[in-house]
């Protein structure tokens, strides 16, 4: 279904000796775009957050954050369902004392921001230009 051009409304109030003109512009597929970018930006509002809680997890492990700490614990808790599913994929570990190098944490980073790319990129797929 084809939707109407720009739909331009102009509508002129006269009082007393002041004339006021205004002009209303509806353009559908101005209207119907920005809904798509309201999904995208949604999409990678949650992807944004997901992702700075896994880099603080990143960050933590790599300086060797106390886990008894209450906010160290908050984000190992959080973050543990997300990186749950890449445990183990990687057999070698880099840990040096109290540090360790979370490598399935970066890549769960990786494979998160590649989800929300391929659901904006899906919000966006029948959008309409000019």
């Amino acid at each position: 279904m084809a939707l109407p051009e720009r739909e331009v409304r102009e509508t002129t109030v006269q009082t007393g000796n002041a004339v006021e003109t205004t002009q209303q512009i509806s353009d559908p597929r101005a209207d119907e775009n920005y809904h798509k970018d309201v999904v995208s930006r949604v999409v990678w509002f949650i992807a944004g957050v997901l992702l700075a809680l896994l880099a603080l997890r990143f960050i933590f492990a790599l300086l060797g954050a106390n886990p008894s700490s209450g906010f160290a614990n908050f984000i190992y808790t959080v973050t543990y369902p997300f990186v749950a599913p890449f445990f183990g994929l990687f057999s070698y570990d880099f840990t040096a004392g109290v540090s360790r190098f979370e490598a399935f944490t970066l890549v769960a980073m990786a494979i998160y921001s590649l989800i929300a790319y391929g659901i904006s990129k899906l919000a966006n797929i029948t959008r309409r230009t000019a």
